[in-house]
């Protein structure tokens, strides 16, 4: 069988996890990178040998060694680095938020529309990971029953402290901002457990309002959010509409802690920690541990982390895929449902602007 090229466009967690998943699976072959930053991309090739540095994304969609283009720059790269490598005939993993805004991702989605015999995915790794799919058993075969109402919280430290200097995560014309960044997986991750979201209220605030830029060495204000919590409407079911909250925060000094809670008519499904399953069913009941142990922690060479264990199952089953002469990778988030995500995205940010309730879906 085939072996699948791989170019990466970026060099910062294509080199920390995608490339490492990449290299530990049987038919991939690493060929290419491309970076804003050339420093980046030439210590990315020397560390995985990779025989092409290029110096754009122009250049590295036209190699005969590429088969899949891997898109992990900031997100105002995605649009036109995910068109050009679908006018060059390559297949497409395209890192989350999908783009700057819904405008973009719908012509991302008619261009992968036009091209089926071309993958085109979404770096939605939770769907690939073990705990996270008996959690998505769970919901499908009814456990608990028709929901009620779902309770996330992403919540961490990595911007808590002011001294973290200021980069493109703080800068809105690139993408940066954590709705983007974390809701995006929030908001897919609910939309794939429990139905698509219609409707969503908002709050999306910066809470440091300034970090050091390292180029200048002066104070720079910061234009995107590290703190975000919004109130959702999932589309109705059999004449039921459940409902939902999320709160995304990224400055927790200590203690911040990842849950998600499903509460349906009979049971009750709750992840703790990222990939501590537990569930009970019926009033009062005891929960039970339904945890799964992921295989990913016995391959060499993978990160231990979440993040990088579930990219790992992702990336096995794409290549898998791809060599299968495939252009879907069953359970993979597409790029219509990358659109949806945005849209939901888009519709938060509205709500935060006029306080209302906003529909995630615009006619226009």
């Amino acid at each position: 069988m085939k072996e699948i090229g791989i170019g990466f466009v970026g060099a910062g967690f294509a080199r920390t996890t995608q490339a490492p998943a990449f290299r530990a699976c049987d038919g991939a072959r690493l060929a290419a990178v491309c970076s804003g930053a050339p420093p980046s991309a030439l210590r990315f090739a020397d560390e995985f040998a990779l025989p092409h540095v290029c110096a754009s994304v122009d250049e590295l969609v036209v190699l005969d060694d590429v088969d899949l283009v891997v898109i992990s720059a900031p997100p105002h790269i995605h649009h036109a680095a995910t068109m050009a490598a679908l006018a060059a005939g390559k297949h497409v993993l395209c890192e989350k938020p999908m783009a700057m805004n819904a405008f973009e991702a719908r012509e991302m989605t008619e261009a992968a529309a036009a091209r089926p015999g071309q993958l085109a995915i979404i770096d939605h790794e939770l769907r690939f990971n073990p705990t996270w799919r008996k959690m998505k058993s769970l919901v499908d075969d009814g456990f608990p029953g028709e929901l009620h109402h779902v309770s996330m919280t992403i919540a961490s430290g990595f911007r808590h402290s002011a001294q973290r200097p200021w980069n493109w995560w703080a800068q809105k014309s690139a993408g940066g901002g954590l709705l983007g960044a974390l809701g995006s997986h929030a908001i897919d991750a609910l939309r794939w457990l429990c139905g698509d979201i219609e409707a969503v209220v908002s709050t999306v605030a910066t809470m440091i309002p300034a970090r050091l830029d390292p180029v200048t060495d002066r104070m720079r204000a910061v234009e995107t959010d590290d703190y975000c919590s919004f109130l959702l409407r999932f589309a109705p079911r059999r004449g039921r509409v459940a409902h939902g909250a999320v709160t995304l925060s990224a400055l927790y000094s200590s203690g911040g802690k990842n849950q998600l809670t499903l509460v349906g008519e009979r049971g009750v499904i709750r992840l703790d920690d990222d990939e501590t399953l537990t569930a009970a069913s019926g009033f009062n009941a005891p929960f039970e541990n339904l945890s799964v142990d992921d295989p990913a922690c016995d391959v060499e060479g993978i990160p231990g982390n979440l993040w990088a264990r579930s990219f790992y199952h992702l990336a096995a089953a794409t290549i898998a895929a791809l060599r299968e002469g495939k252009s879907t990778v069953e359970g993979a988030a597409d790029f219509t449902d990358g659109l949806r995500c945005q849209q939901v995205i888009d519709a938060i940010h509205r709500a935060h602007e006029s306080q209302k309730w906003e529909m995630t879906e615009q006619t226009k």
